[in-house]
């Protein structure tokens, strides 16, 4: 039978059944079973002539039965009750109703117990057939389900496998991580040359685990480790192992394993891990619930008394921080490769590939723009130029250029801008000296700057205005001169607000939170206070998400400590005001010509800022000025 045609017999068989069920459901509502209903009330309705029709049912091997009537008044309500004796019934019927009334005898089969129950069966098998529809298995089956369709296959794995031939993925596709590609080399040798690090008594890898921020090209990696050695791959995600009922999710394992043996050697990828490599214990459940019991199986796959050899696995998460111990060892994941955001040499990598089908014009300088995007990922290079590639096409244009990029940038940066808001005169000026003294700090202080973008151009963030940083070089770590330049360039909007209009707005609340976090985090965190020493009195991280542990978390510090902590921070930010102040005082021509600018022609870029300077006064002696 045809697909088409299973699936219609499955329509009109529920049809069928649920029109069973509503013709069932219609009589039992016209009969009410009345259990106080006696002998003498049916006697005295004999009588008085209001019964018109009377039907006895009963097994003929017993007296007992049960009698159904319908009243002169009640035509489509029938009234039924149980009595120990039908011949009594038959008598009355007899003896009163003087030959007006009908009555019928039926001889019910012991069997009715059957047909009694049978609405109830009916739809219980309606509600089954119901649910494998729904999960697939009124088409038919499905892959890995055979005829019982999915609903049959719930532990079956859901990996999808890719053949050593469909996987096109190499070494080029990946840019920018060269390093990362030296060592999945390493695995891709074993594999076509298993002898030659056997005969030194060398294993391969049980597992890799590469761990990263997003978007950095973990799963493409992954893809290409398996496309170079050209084996079987198998991929799926750490969230399809688990489900709402118990035991599903470590029967999927077993099943994934099953799968992966019968294709060795072969590869599987398991992305995001940490949906089911989670710490055990870290729920106020216990440990029995379905996510460890699927945890536990796959610790045996990757290293149990079961034999797996030929099986590399591969997995991909950006929280290895919270992955159980027992899965982090050596003889499961034997090696851990960190596949970071890359430089700027892997930036321009990484452009290269994504422009390959982008037609550019002569001002996109690869390089510039590799320069200009410190701290982007893979993927939000690809974004880039993908927005870039819109904006170009809905300016009609078969190419894409620099401003196409440099707006992409900061859409995807700030968000796109709402020139069409009409924005009040004085909310203009505002946000003109507000940006301004941001930008001025920014150019300024050596650690933070220079300044790429003054906007005062609402954004689709809410923010009435931007000032973009241009940073020049890749950060490693932040030294303590930067977080001071940072959190004075944070202040820089509040004190032009204060200067200018003796008033302030709440304009600055996103920057005194990233203040005073960077200030806390000095203190408590990185050991840059004097007072406080090198004592990390972080209370919590941010990085456990369990409810379980959270609720054990408590202050593992004194009163007077957190005071003391307190009085250092005040230091630090009051510190850092003043000197914020200090150089925007002795910049306010600066401050001024920057705004004016800015509501002239709204967005000012790194040249026409620096201008101002060269035109209104020197740059001042802008040391930090702490004692710190």
């Amino acid at each position: 039978m045809k697909k088409g045609a299973r699936r219609g017999f499955g329509l009109y068989l529920v049809l069928i059944m649920i029109g069973v069920c509503i013709v069932v459901y219609l009589q039992s509502q016209n009969t009410t079973v009345d259990t106080n209903y006696t002998l003498d009330e049916f006697k005295a309705h004999v009588s008085e002539g209001v019964i018109e029709e009377v039907a006895i049912y009963q097994n003929s091997k017993v007296p007992t039965g049960t009698v159904q009537f319908r009243t002169k008044n009640s035509v489509n309500s029938i009234t039924e009750f149980y009595v120990s004796d039908v011949n009594v019934v038959q008598d009355i019927v007899l003896t009163y109703g003087d030959g007006q009334i009908k009555m019928s005898l039926h001889d019910v089969a012991s069997d009715t117990t059957f047909f009694s129950i049978l609405p109830i069966i009916l739809l219980v098998f309606l509600t089954l057939f119901l649910i494998m529809l729904m999960l697939g298995g009124g088409a038919g089956g499905g892959a890995g389900g055979g005829g019982a369709g999915k609903a049959m296959s719930f532990g079956k794995s859901r990996a999808k496998k890719t053949d050593e031939d469909e996987n096109k993925h190499t070494f080029k596709d990946v840019a920018g991580l060269d390093e990362e590609k030296e060592d999945m080399a390493e695995i891709v040798d074993f594999l076509k040359n298993p002898k030659k690090y056997s005969a030194l008594g060398a294993r391969i890898p049980k597992g890799v685990l590469l761990e990263g921020p997003p978007g950095t090209g973990k799963t493409l990696l992954a893809k290409a480790v398996a496309g170079e050695a050209g084996v079987p791959f198998f991929t799926i995600s750490g969230s399809d192992f688990v489900e709402m009922f118990v035991g599903v999710g470590a029967s999927r394992v077993r099943d994934l394993f099953e799968d992966a043996k019968k294709n060795a050697p072969c590869m599987v990828f398991i992305d995001e891990i940490d949906a089911v490599g989670r710490k055990r214990g870290s729920g106020l459940g216990g440990g029995h619930d379905e996510r460890e019991q699927t945890l536990n199986q796959l610790l045996v796959e990757m290293d149990g008394f079961g034999s797996n050899e030929g099986i590399i696995v591969l997995a991909a998460t950006n929280r290895v921080d919270i992955l159980d111990p027992a899965l982090l060892r050596p003889g499961r994941f034997d090696r851990k490769v960190m596949v970071g955001t890359p430089d700027v040499k892997g930036r321009e990598a990484i452009l290269k590939v994504h422009v390959r089908n982008k037609p550019l014009a002569e001002d996109v300088d690869l390089h510039e723009i590799a320069r200009t995007t410190a701290g982007f990922a893979g993927a939000d290079l690809e974004n880039l130029m993908n927005e870039s590639a819109i904006a170009a096409a809905k300016a009609n244009r078969q190419y894409i250029k620099k401003e196409d990029v440099d707006k992409s940038f900061v859409k995807i940066g700030i968000g796109g801008e709402k020139k069409s808001r009409l924005i009040p005169q004085k909310t203009r000026e505002i946000t003109a000296y507000h940006e301004a003294g941001h930008a001025i700090l920014f150019h300024l202080l050596s650690e933070v700057g220079p300044v790429h973008l003054v906007s005062i151009i609402p954004n689709g963030r809410g923010a009435g205005g931007y000032t973009m940083p241009l940073p020049e070089n890749d950060n490693v770590f932040m030294t303590k001169k930067k977080m001071l330049q940072d959190i004075q360039v944070s202040f820089g909007g509040r004190i032009a607000e204060e200067i200018i209009f003796g008033d302030i707005t709440t304009g600055a609340s996103q920057d005194i939170k990233q203040a005073t976090q960077m200030a806390q985090a000095m203190v408590v965190k990185y050991g840059m206070s004097e007072e406080i020493g090198l004592i990390n009195y972080e209370v919590d991280s941010g990085e456990e998400v369990f409810l379980g542990r959270d609720l054990g978390h408590s202050r593992s510090y004194s009163d007077e400590v957190a005071a003391l902590i307190d009085k250092e921070v005040r230091k630090i930010i009051k510190d850092c005001y003043e000197e914020a102040k200090r150089i925007i005082e002795e910049n306010i021509d600066v401050l001024h010509a920057c705004a004016n600018k800015l509501l002239e022609k709204e967005r000012i870029d790194r040249p026409e800022f620096e201008a101002l300077f060269e035109k209104n006064i020197a740059e001042s002696d802008t040391g930090l000025g702490l004692d710190w």
